[in-house]
């Protein structure tokens, strides 16, 4: 997959993302429903629908930066994660795509090299090039993942293998500081 693509399908669940929150909106600012309730609505109603799919996006800083925003329709102002935080008690998407993409590719990297969704995920796209930076493949992803949480520069795919240290350092993805985005005046 292409990073056009890949932005096209990040901007396509942020759109429908949005319009799912829209949708809940007069539910989550009513003064009826308690803020437990309210959080259940926003887990399980919106944030399925814009991480669908999400094990297999090799994010760009392009792409974290419009993953960490979604739209307050009230007063047309970006919610930044850190308010979305506050409000529903989340981790940022970021870390949550990243823990989901390396706990896939675990879980990938066991299946074998036999297996088609294997070859997917480590394979190399066919055809010339293009000029300029090179594009970010899936497993360029993981192995950035896997060394910013501490795993070592060794094979990621082996160490994978060993399912009770992936698991754990998987699971060290969600307590890792997220840079906080700078605002553009």
């Amino acid at each position: 997959m292409s990073e056009i693509s890949i932005q096209e399908e990040i901007k396509s669940r942020l759109k429908v993302g949005n319009a799912c929150y829209y949708s809940v909106q007069n539910l989550l600012s009513s003064s009826l429903l308690s803020k437990k309730l309210k959080i259940k609505i926003y887990r399980t109603l919106i944030l399925p629908v814009v991480r669908y799919g999400c094990e297999t996006w090799s994010l760009i800083l392009r792409e974290e930066r419009r993953l960490r925003v979604l739209r307050d329709n009230r007063e047309w102002r970006k919610l930044h994660n850190e308010e979305l935080s506050d409000l529903y008690s989340l981790p940022n998407i970021v870390r949550v795509v990243k823990w989901r993409r390396m706990r896939w590719a675990g879980h990938v990297a066991r299946m074998g090299e036999g297996r088609g969704v294997y070859r997917v995920l480590v394979g190399k796209a066919d055809g010339k090039r293009p000029l300029g930076r090179p594009r970010h493949r899936l497993e360029d992803n993981i192995k950035m993942d896997v060394q910013e949480v501490g795993g070592g520069f060794g094979n990621w795919r082996e160490l994978a293998q060993d399912r009770d240290r992936w698991r754990a350092l998987v699971s060290t993805v969600m307590n890792l500081r997220v840079p906080k985005m700078r605002r553009i005046s």
